[in-house]
C-alpha cells in the first residue's frame, strides 16, 4: 500500500510541477495546437494552445514508479512491460505531435506511420508477456478462468493487439474536450490500481504476486493524469496531445491485458468505447446510407452541437466514467465473493 501512495503521491507532485514547466516552454516557443478547420466554431479560440503536455504525464507516472521502491527488489517484469507500453506508446504520439507541430497543421504522422508504430510497440509487448512473464493465454473477465477460454499463445497476441491499438485510438478520439480525456482517465486507472492489488492480495485466485508493481504502474498514472488535469481542465492552458492519449490508451490496454481482465475493459473503459463507436457508426450510416447518425461525432461533439455548454458535456461525461468504473469494479468483486470458501 506504501508503494501506491509514494507512486500516485509523485507522479501528481511531478506533473503539476512539470506540466507548468511546459506550458511556460511550450509557449515561449510558440508551440501550439492547430485546430481542424471542420470542428466546432467555438474551438477556434483554443489554436496556438500549448501541446504535447502528455509529455508531463509519462515522465512523471516513468519517475515515480522508479522511486516508489528505490530499494529495486519489487520491481516485476509484468510492471516493466507495462510502463514500457505505456512509454513506447508515447514515443509514437509525441512524434505524431511533433510532426503536426512543426508543419503548423492539425495533422502529424500518416496513418500508416502511426498504425506502423503503434503495432511495433503492441506486437513487443505482447510477445515479451509471453516470453518474460507467466501470463495466461486466456480470454479473460474478472480473472484467467473466467471465462478461461485458451487461445494459445498466437491468439493471445493477435488479442493483445487488437486491444492494445483500438485502446490507443479510442483515448485518442476522447481527447477533444479540455480535460475529458484526463478526467476519465483518471477514474480507469483508479479501477486498475483497485484491481491489480486486489489481485496481489488474493493470489491464490489471481495466481500471481507481480500485480503489486502492476497496480504501482496503475496508481502512477491516476496521479501523473491528476497532476495533469489541474492545467488541463476548462479552459485548457495545455493540451495532451496524441503523446498523452497514445500513452494513455496504451497504458489502459497493458493493465487489463496483465490482469486478465480484457473483457472488462469495454466496460471501465465505457466513455472511451461510447466515443469510438459514435464515430464508427457516424461513418458506417453516411458510407451506406448517405445520412449522419450524430450532428458531429466523436460523440462529445454531437452534444456541443446540441447546444451544451463545453463543461456541461466534460462533467457529464466524468460522471458517466465514474458509473463504468463503479460497475466494473462492481462486477470484478462480485466475481469474487461467488467464488467457493472465499468468504468462509
Amino acid at each position: 500500500m506504501i508503494r501506491l501512495l509514494i507512486a500516485a503521491a509523485v507522479a501528481l507532485g511531478l506533473s503539476l510541477v512539470g506540466t507548468r514547466l511546459l506550458i511556460t516552454v511550450l509557449t515561449r516557443r510558440h508551440i501550439g495546437q492547430a485546430i481542424r478547420e471542420d470542428g466546432p466554431q467555438g474551438h477556434i479560440t483554443k489554436a496556438g494552445t500549448p501541446i504535447m503536455g502528455g509529455l508531463a504525464i509519462v515522465l512523471s507516472a516513468l519517475v515515480a514508479w522508479l522511486v516508489s521502491d528505490l530499494s529495486g527488489v519489487v520491481y516485476t517484469r509484468r510492471g516493466l512491460l507495462c510502463m514500457a507500453a505505456i512509454v513506447g506508446a508515447g514515443i509514437v504520439g509525441l512524434i505524431d505531435d511533433g510532426i503536426g507541430v512543426f508543419r503548423e497543421r492539425n495533422l502529424g504522422l500518416s496513418k500508416r506511420a502511426k498504425t506502423g508504430g503503434l503495432l511495433l510497440v503492441a506486437v513487443g509487448f505482447a510477445v515479451s508477456m509471453l516470453a518474460f512473464t507467466n501470463v495466461k493465454t486466456t480470454i479473460s473477465f474478472t480473472r484467467w478462468d473466467a471465462p478461461g477460454w485458451n487461445i494459445g499463445k498466437v491468439g493471445w497476441v493477435l488479442l493483445a493487439v487488437l486491444v492494445f491499438y483500438a485502446m490507443s485510438n479510442a483515448v485518442n478520439l476522447t481527447d477533444g474536450l479540455d480535460g475529458l480525456a484526463a478526467g476519465s482517465s483518471i477514474f480507469a486507472f483508479a479501477a486498475f490500481t483497485v484491481i491489480a492489488f486486489w489481485g496481489f492480495r488474493h493470489t491464490a485466485v489471481y495466481s500471481d504476486e507481480s500485480f503489486l508493481d502492476t497496480a504501482v504502474v496503475a496508481a502512477a498514472m491516476l496521479g501523473a493524469c491528476a497532476g495533469f488535469l489541474w492545467w488541463n481542465a476548462a479552459p485548457a492552458r495545455i493540451f495532451m496531445g496524441d503523446t498523452g492519449s497514445l500513452a494513455i490508451g496504451g497504458g489502459l490496454a497493458a493493465l487489463a491485458l496483465s490482469t486478465n481482465t480484457v473483457l472488462l475493459l469495454p466496460i471501465i473503459g465505457g466513455v472511451f468505447v461510447m466515443e469510438t463507436v459514435s464515430v464508427v457508426l457516424q461513418i458506417g450510416s453516411f458510407r451506406m446510407f448517405g445520412r449522419r447518425v450524430f450532428r458531429m461525432a466523436p460523440l462529445h461533439h454531437h452534444f456541443e452541437l446540441g447546444g451544451w455548454p463545453e463543461t456541461t458535456v466534460i462533467i457529464r461525461l466524468w460522471i458517466v466514467a465514474g458509473l463504468f468504473t463503479a460497475l466494473g469494479l462492481g462486477l470484478y468483486y462480485a466475481d469474487f465473493v461467488s467464488l467457493p470458501g472465499v468468504l468462509e
